[in-house]
C-alpha cells in the first residue's frame, strides 16, 4: 500500500495541471459544477428548501447562462436521479435528427461534409434540454419552474463579472464569434474579446429564459422561440420543421445496472454509454488492481484491454433503442465476460483490427456535468451537451443561445470516423427522427443500499475511461475524491489502437514495460484537443453520512459547495 501510495504522489506532483487539495466537506448537502455561479445557483434552492431535482433544474439553466460553450438549451443530454424512497430513474432528452434529414446531405464526394456537419444548421438535432428539465421537474421537484428558473434569468439580465478562466476560453473563439453579428454583439465587447473583470449581458437569453419560466416547455416548442430557431434554420440550409420541435419528447426509462467489488453501480442506457461503463468494470472485477498498484504497467494493461472490448461493442452493436435492439444484457452477462477475459493475455496488448473481423458476440466530444446530492437523500447525475464548444457556434435570431452540432455522433458513414475518431457501425446510423449515441454517463453509485457516490464528466469519447478511473482511484486505490478527480488520466477507444495519455500520467519505466507489450502511447487525444474532461463528483462517508466534492482543476471555473 505504500508503494501504491508513493507511485500516486508522485504522479500527481508531476502533473502540472494538477494542485493537491482537500475536497470540500458538508454534512447535509453538496453541488458540484464546472462554474462556481451554477454551483452557487443550486446552493441557494437547496437552502430555500428544494430538492436535488430542483436544484439540478435550476443549474442546468444557469449553467446555459455562465457556461455558454456547454450548458445549454439549444443542445440535450441525460438525467440519472436517485430517490430518496430507494427508485432509480433515467430520463433521456437526447436531441434527435429532424424527419426530413436524410444521410446523402451530410455526405459530399463520399466523404462527410464537416462544414455542414458542425458549422451549419443542417448538423442540428432537435433540442431536448427544456423538455427533459422540465420533466424533472414537473415529476420529481418540489418547487415551481419560474422560482428555479429565476437565478438564471437575473445572470442573463443583470450580467457577472468575468474570471480570468472565463476570459481565456471565450477569447479561444474570437475569430468564430466575429462571422456572425448576433453572437459578436453578445459575445465580444465593441468587436474586442473580454476582459477580466467586465460584465457579460445576456438580455436576448434572459428574454427567452423568462418566456420558458412563464409558459413551460410550450414557449419553447411551439411558440416565438421556436419559430426563430426554425426561421433561421431553414434560412440557412437546414430541415428542422416546427412540426420536429413539437414532437419531440424526452423518455423517462430505467438506468442500467451492474456491480463492482460489491458496488451497486447505475448509468445511462443507450442512447448514453453506461452499458460501456458496466462492460468495463465487469472485465475488471477479476484483477486485483490494488495489489497491482496504481497506474503500474499490469493494472494500467487490463484496463486498456476491458476498454479496447467494451469500445469494440459499445461501436458495433449501440444505438438507440427506438431503432435497434440493444444487446445490453448479453454484453454484461457473465458468460460472455468471461469470454473477453479468456482472450486476454497477460503483458501482451490486444489488437484492435483483429476485432474487426471477429465479434466476440454472437447475436440471434464538448459537454458539461454536474452532481447533486440534497438534504433529504436525492441524488442528481446530469450530463448535457451541445457536441462541439458553442455548438455550431450560431445563434437562431434573437433568442439568445446556441445551437448544437450533435448530428456529428452519428455514424453518417460507416468506418469514417467524427470529430472524436470514433468509428462506429450500422446500429448508431443517421435516420430521421432517431438519436445518436452518447458517451455521456453520469453515474450514480450504491453501498448496501446507500449513496456513495455521484460521478460524471465532459470528454466527448473520453468520458466512459474518465468516469472508470475515478471509480477505480476510490474503490481500488483509496484516494479521497479530490485526489481520484485530479489524478492523471489515460484513454483507448478500440480505433484507433492507441493508448492516449494525459502528460507524465506514466512514468518512463511504464511506459518502456507497456510498448514492450504491444502499446503505442500518444500524449494527447485522437482529436488533437487538448482538454481533458471536467469529472464533478460526490462521495458519501458511509460511517459518517458527511459529503465531500470534487470539481476537476482541469476547469478552474469550476466548486464544489455545500452546507
Amino acid at each position: 500500500m505504500r508503494k501504491c501510495l508513493l507511485s500516486i504522489m508522485v504522479l500527481l506532483c508531476c502533473h502540472i495541471a494538477i494542485a493537491q487539495s482537500a475536497p470540500e466537506t458538508s454534512k447535509n448537502a453538496m453541488v458540484v459544477t464546472a462554474q462556481h455561479l451554477a454551483t452557487n445557483v443550486g446552493l441557494q434552492i437547496l437552502k430555500q428548501g428544494g430538492n436535488a431535482i430542483d436544484a439540478a433544474v435550476a443549474v442546468g439553466y444557469a449553467l446555459a447562462v455562465v457556461h455558454p460553450c456547454c450548458g445549454n438549451i439549444g443542445g440535450g443530454g441525460l438525467m440519472l436521479i436517485h430517490r430518496a424512497n430507494g427508485k432509480n430513474i433515467f430520463i433521456n432528452f437526447r436531441e434527435k435528427a429532424p424527419a426530413k434529414l436524410q444521410r446523402d446531405m451530410l455526405i459530399h464526394n463520399n466523404k462527410v461534409d464537416n462544414k455542414k456537419i458542425l458549422f451549419g444548421y443542417l448538423g442540428s438535432g432537435v433540442p431536448g434540454t427544456v423538455k427533459g428539465l422540465n420533466l424533472a421537474l414537473k415529476k420529481y421537484g418540489t418547487m415551481p419552474l419560474k422560482i428555479v428558473m429565476q437565478p438564471a434569468i437575473r445572470l442573463a439580465q443583470h450580467g457577472y463579472k468575468l474570471t480570468a478562466g472565463d476570459v481565456k476560453f471565450l477569447g479561444k473563439f474570437t475569430d468564430v464569434f466575429r462571422q456572425h453579428m448576433n453572437v459578436a454583439k453578445i459575445f465580444l465587447k465593441s468587436g474586442k474579446p473580454y476582459k477580466v473583470g467586465q460584465i457579460l449581458l445576456q438580455s436576448e437569453l434572459a428574454h427567452t429564459l423568462s418566456l420558458i419560466a412563464q409558459h413551460g416547455s410550450r414557449a419553447f416548442y411551439r411558440g416565438n422561440i421556436a419559430k426563430q430557431m426554425i426561421k433561421a434554420i431553414q434560412a440557412h440550409g437546414g430541415v428542422m420543421t416546427m412540426k420536429d420541435l413539437a414532437d419531440y419528447r424526452a423518455k423517462i426509462t430505467k438506468p442500467v445496472v451492474c456491480h463492482y467489488r460489491g458496488y451497486k453501480v447505475m448509468s445511462s442506457p443507450p442512447p448514453g454509454s453506461g452499458t460501456t461503463l458496466c462492460e468495463m468494470l465487469s472485465i475488471l472485477n477479476a484483477y486485483p488492481l490494488s495489489k497491482m498498484g496504481f497506474h503500474s504497467a499490469e493494472s494500467i494493461h487490463y484496463n486498456i484491454e476491458a476498454m479496447r472490448y467494451a469500445f469494440a461493442d459499445r461501436n458495433h452493436y449501440l444505438g438507440d433503442p427506438a431503432f435497434v435492439d440493444n444487446p445490453a444484457k448479453k454484453l454484461l452477462s457473465p458468460q460472455y465476460i468471461k469470454i473477453i477475459r479468456q482472450q486476454i493475455k497477460a503483458n501482451k496488448a490486444g489488437n484492435s483490427r483483429a476485432l474487426l473481423k471477429k465479434h466476440l458476440l454472437q447475436e440471434s466530444p464538448n459537454t458539461t456535468h454536474y452532481s447533486i446530492v440534497d438534504q433529504y437523500g436525492n441524488a442528481v447525475a446530469v450530463t448535457y451537451t451541445l457536441n462541439s464548444f458553442f455548438g455550431n457556434k450560431r445563434i437562431p435570431g434573437n433568442t439568445g443561445f446556441f445551437m448544437n452540432d450533435e448530428l456529428d455522433d452519428f455514424t453518417i458513414i460507416p468506418g469514417k470516423s467524427n470529430q472524436f475518431h470514433l468509428i462506429q457501425g450500422k446500429a448508431n446510423l443517421l435516420a430521421p427522427g432517431k438519436q445518436p449515441l452518447s458517451s455521456m454517463s453520469p453515474t450514480i453509485i450504491m453501498k448496501n443500499n446507500k449513496l456513495f457516490m455521484v460521478v460524471g464528466t465532459p470528454g466527448g469519447s473520453t468520458i466512459i475511461t474518465q468516469i472508470l478511473e475515478v471509480i477505480e482511484n476510490v474503490i481500488d486505490f483509496h484516494m479521497n475524491i479530490a485526489e481520484a478527480v485530479a489524478a492523471p488520466r489515460y484513454h483507448m477507444q478500440w480505433l484507433p489502437d492507441k493508448v492516449y495519455i494525459e502528460p507524465h500520467a506514466f512514468s518512463k519505466e511504464v511506459i518502456k514495460q507497456l510498448e514492450k507489450m504491444g502499446y503505442k502511447i500518444h500524449v494527447g487525444l485522437a482529436s488533437g484537443e487538448k482538454r481533458w474532461g471536467a469529472v464533478m463528483a460526490i462521495k458519501r462517508n458511509l460511517k459518517t453520512g458527511e459529503y465531500s466534492g470534487a470539481a476537476d482543476p482541469r476547469r478552474p471555473a469550476g466548486a464544489a459547495r455545500g452546507y
